[in-house]
Order: structure tokens, then sequence, then C-alpha cells
């Protein structure tokens, strides 16, 4: 069984009296050995409906082992049909594309916009590259598209080309000393994970790593809702998802998965210093336990409402605007400290 994408504790109004358990941080941190969590399972929705908190017995452990191994149905045909002939559509997505040079198959366009000043030479460029473009009437598009809100104008994309992922962790710390790499464990709405991309690239992280079976890739719908951000924004799909977490530990990553059992308030948490790994569960699912055992400390976000959850895409938002606040925080106090120094010395 999986937890929810992120559990969020729904705790009593008192809570921040208490003391939160913090970690120790004594010049550099420690890595502790890997979390062996109990059998207690708690989930939750993400994205709405009914809440289920429940202690799963060994017969539902049983139950979950077998259903483990049945390949997801949405998964096995239309998500594999979709990467293979996928499009885009929307005046800003294609002109988005066109100006990162992605590889289009094909555009339709209507004839009054094609000649639009933002994209009559970016037009002649792509098809010089090989694009077909195809002038076409809106109601053209209406039946390429099934009536959605095309803008007049749609393209059909080569498949998403993935990074490695030793050439993600390269080029994240070619940028920074400390980058983020988003781990999206088994994400399967991909209004969810577009949304997850456009607010990691937007607020500053530097990657995403997602698994390559029982989880949504990078398709057109994928890439409209996270509005360009993919063309700044590099990808890696694992075949091994806990492999890949080893992978990153070795490369000075720290992991930080989401959950409610066993885990750390986030705003109790130092994300300062080493490099990190942010994991985050699926709808309804949340991280898997064999992902959980992977990371080096869970972490939490608790709330003081009565909602028991978050969506995906909304609570990673909330845990990588925490990183970088801290982070930003941290560089605010260096600079104030060394401006005091400089004064002093005058």
């Amino acid at each position: 069984m999986r937890e929810d994408a992120f559990t969020i504790l729904a705790l009593p109004n008192t809570y921040m009296t208490n003391q939160p358990k913090k970690i120790k941080v004594d010049g550099e941190k420690s890595r502790k050995p890997s979390l062996k969590l109990k059998g207690k399972r708690f989930s939750s929705p993400s994205g709405g409906g009914q809440s289920k908190d429940k202690t799963y017995s060994s017969a539902n452990n049983k139950h979950s082992k077998s259903r483990s191994k049945f390949e997801h149905p949405s998964l096995s045909s239309s998500t594999e049909v979709e990467e293979s002939n996928d499009l885009i559509y929307g005046r800003h997505s294609v002109l988005s594309s066109l100006e990162n040079q992605r590889s289009l198959n094909r555009i339709w366009i209507t004839p009054r916009l094609r000649y639009d000043r933002r994209f009559h030479s970016l037009l002649l460029q792509a098809k010089g590259n090989g694009t077909v473009i195809d002038e076409v009437e809106p109601r053209r598009l209406d039946q390429i598209t099934r009536n959605a809100n095309h803008q007049g104008v749609a393209a059909q994309i080569a498949p998403y080309e993935y990074v490695d992922l030793q050439d993600l962790i390269e080029r994240a710390k070619s940028v920074t000393d400390s980058p983020v790499i988003v781990v999206a464990d088994g994400i399967t709405d991909p209004h969810n994970l577009g949304a997850i991309i456009r607010t990691a690239e937007s607020i500053g992280a530097q990657g995403l790593a997602i698994p390559q079976r029982r989880a949504v890739g990078i398709t057109s719908t994928v890439m409209k809702v996270a509005t360009g951000a993919l063309d700044h924004f590099p990808v890696a799909r694992v075949v091994n998802l806990s492999r890949a977490l080893e992978d990153l530990k070795a490369a000075g990553f720290w992991i930080y998965g989401t959950a409610s059992s066993g885990s750390e308030p986030i705003h109790t948490v130092d994300f300062n210093g080493p490099p990190v790994a942010l994991v985050i569960g699926a709808e309804g699912e949340g991280v898997s336990m064999l992902t959980q055992k992977c990371c080096d400390v869970l972490v939490s976000i608790p709330l003081q409402g009565k909602t028991p959850s978050l969506n995906a895409s909304v609570a990673a938002g909330m845990a990588l605007y925490e990183i970088y606040r801290q982070r930003w925080n941290n560089t605010l106090y260096s600079k104030k400290l060394q401006k005091t120094s400089s004064k002093n010395h005058m």
C-alpha cells in the first residue's frame, strides 16, 4: 500500500507550542541509515474526495503485494498512444516550442495567425528544419484538437527527449553548489505533473526524475500545463527509482521523502547545505514504502485546518517554497553579516 502524495496532518491549534523534533546539524550532516518503517499505513486522497485512515492487516498487505503486479490500464495503453502521437495547442504553448526550437513534426495554423509577426519568422525557420506547415480553417483545428481551445494553432510534437540521470545531476551541479532535484514517485495525472514542473522551474529547482513504469511521462497535456517550463527544465526517466535515489545519494544529495508516519514537520528541517532531492508521491497513493526506505528524512506539512490532505502539485509547491525560503533567508543573513563586518573594519 502507499501513502498520500503529501498526507497532511491536521494538528490541534496548540501544536506550535510543542517542541518539534529537529534534525541536529553539527558541521556537515551525517546521513542516517535507510529508514525502516513499521507496517502502519495511512492513506488519504490528494485531489479531494473522501479521506481514508486505515491500519492495514497482514491480509491487506498481502493483497497490496499482489495488486502491485497489476499494470495500470490507463498507463499501459492510452499514455503510450498519447506519447507516440502527441499534440500541443494554444498560442503560448506552440510559440514557446518554436522559440526554443523543439522538434515539431507538423503544425496546423490558421492563415491569419500564420502571418502574425510573432509566428511568421519562427514558422519559416521551423519549415527549414523539416516541419510541415499546414494552413487550415478553424473547423479543421476543432477536429484535430477535439474542440479544445486551440486559439488557431496546433502542433504534433516529436517524442520528448529525456536526459540521462547522470547528465541531470551534472547539469544541476554546474548551476549551483546546492541544487534541488524533484523526484515524482508514480504521478499518474498529467495535470499534476505539469503543475509540479511549472512550480519547480519557476522557484528555481534544477530538474525532475520520474519512473518509467506506472507513471505518466511528458505528454502534450503535461507540456500544456507546464506552459513552457519544460523548455528550461530537464527531465530524466529512470527504470528503477530506488536505484536512482541511491545514485543521487552517491552524488551527495540528501533524499527528503513526503509522508505522515515517522516524519518531521517540514519547517523544523534544515535544508541549507547539501544538494536536495525532494520526493513527491502519487495521487491517492503517496510515496511507496520501498521509496520511503531509500529516504534520509521524511517530512510532512502540518496544517491547522480540518482538510486532511493536499493535491500533490500544491504540496510540492509548498515544500519547494520552504526549501528556498530557508536558503533565501540564509543568503540574506550572510550578506548582512558581510556588510556589518566590512563596516567594522572601516
